[in-house]
């Protein structure tokens, strides 16, 4: 692996890439620490200290501790997977534009991403205000930022902030290595683990956290990233055999092969998606005031329940937007393909879809219980709560997920250029 460290940082074009993924994550870093005007940064922050197993305290680790400093990364990439959201499902309620991204070619795919980019900024300044009139209701405002100039420049710093965020993502994904929206979730949640480690070793030392359960949690993320590595890289792996043809004077096929179908199809989306639509009713209680509801806390069953169907639901619908059964054996149809014991066309894809929505629901499954299992025992145990462990599950997963994203676009990067790569 060092050995092909040191080749992927000899070859230009990806010691280039590498080097702007990182420039661009240290300025989102740097913009995590400018704060807005006319906000009390320290009461701000004392009153988010007591609000860390709540939706305030989930939103402040997605944005890497942003929120809770009122900077202009407050909103972090929220607007704009809210955004992405809204798309996709429209995409399927209507057929126009879900087919611009399918069959428009690159003019469809430039016209879904500005209307994407659009509806990031609509929802950023919606966000925008709602952060502004919970700081402004729960009396944060210092003396002189109590009139309307004052909230125009604080909605429009927070709308900005978002913006740009979605910007510096797509010249990650452009220019640097891996899916650049991936790239600061990552760097926003990895920010804030040093702290969470402190925090929770100095809770273990001074009592107030038993040892056995610090020592529990740590041996529960272990365990949960060697899973979730084993599960990122399981597939099914459905035989094909090619029909031998004859061409002039020469035969072609006959060979075996097989079609592989990944068990965690989706990836890391069903969670990032889950949770923002999770978090709606309980930002909605937040921003209202009533942040003792139910909905309003990260621990609750209400929200389990709500964000343990919401992830078997995305990563059905991924599964969907990514394989299609029917296109699949017709190109196998089309190429002299099958798969033993089933006929070409309607038989295969009926066989394909079943298989799909079998590892589906077992990656779905899987994908819930890991996010929500510490949730449920953050909501029994009260020493699990004040260490934090509800956001463990969730934060875990996506950094892993996108940790094997990235390695695995750096890997394709270094095959290009023949060289050995990370996961060989």
């Amino acid at each position: 692996m060092l050995q092909t460290m040191r080749n992927a940082w000899k070859t230009e074009d990806i010691r280039r890439k590498i080097l702007f993924t990182l420039f661009v994550i240290l300025i989102y870093r740097l913009g995590n620490a400018v704060p807005v005007p006319y906000v009390n940064i320290d009461a701000l922050g004392n009153y988010f200290d007591t609000m860390q197993n709540t939706i305030f305290g989930m939103l402040n680790v997605m944005s890497g501790g942003a929120f809770a400093n009122a900077t202009i990364f407050a909103l972090s990439i929220q607007p704009y997977i809210n955004a992405s959201i809204i798309i996709q499902l429209l995409g399927i309620a209507f057929p126009k534009l879900g087919n611009l991204s399918k069959e428009g070619g690159e003019e469809g795919k430039k016209k879904i991403a500005a209307i994407t980019r659009y509806t990031t900024v609509g929802i950023g300044l919606l966000q925008g205000f709602a952060y502004y009139m919970m700081i402004k209701g729960y009396g944060f405002l210092t003396t002189d930022g109590q009139s309307l100039w004052a909230a125009i420049v604080i909605i429009l710093t927070f709308t900005s902030g978002s913006a740009l965020i979605m910007w510096l993502g797509e010249q990650i994904t452009e220019f640097g290595i891996g899916n650049g929206i991936s790239i600061i979730l990552f760097a926003s949640i990895v920010s804030r683990f040093p702290t969470d480690v402190y925090n929770m070793i100095s809770s273990a030392a001074k009592g107030t956290t038993p040892v056995w359960v610090t020592a529990l949690m740590l041996l529960g993320a272990l365990a949960m990233i060697v899973l979730i590595v084993i599960i990122n890289d399981s597939e099914r792996r459905l035989p094909v055999q090619y029909a031998k043809r004859v061409v002039g004077r020469k035969m072609y096929g006959g060979q075996s092969t097989h079609l592989p179908m990944k068990v965690n199809m989706s990836g890391v989306l069903p969670i990032i998606f889950a949770q923002t639509i999770a978090t709606i009713p309980a930002t909605i209680a937040g921003f209202t005031g009533h942040s003792d509801s139910a909905w309003a806390s990260t621990t609750s069953i209400p929200y389990a329940i709500a964000y343990f169907l919401l992830i078997i639901f995305f990563a059905y619908f991924y599964s969907t937007i990514q394989f299609d059964p029917i296109e699949v054996s017709n190109n196998l149809k089309k190429n002299g393909g099958y798969i033993p014991g089933f006929r070409p066309g309607q038989p295969t894809s009926d066989f394909i879809r079943r298989v799909l929505n079998k590892i589906t629901l077992f990656g779905a499954i899987y994908l819930s219980i890991i996010a929500v299992v510490p949730i449920l025992i953050a909501h029994f145990s009260q020493q699990a709560a004040l260490s934090g462990v509800s956001l463990g599950g969730t934060s875990i997963i996506i950094v892993v997920g996108v940790a094997l994203e990235t390695v695995r676009a750096l890997e394709a990067q270094m095959l290009m250029r023949n060289y050995k790569g990370f996961l060989s």
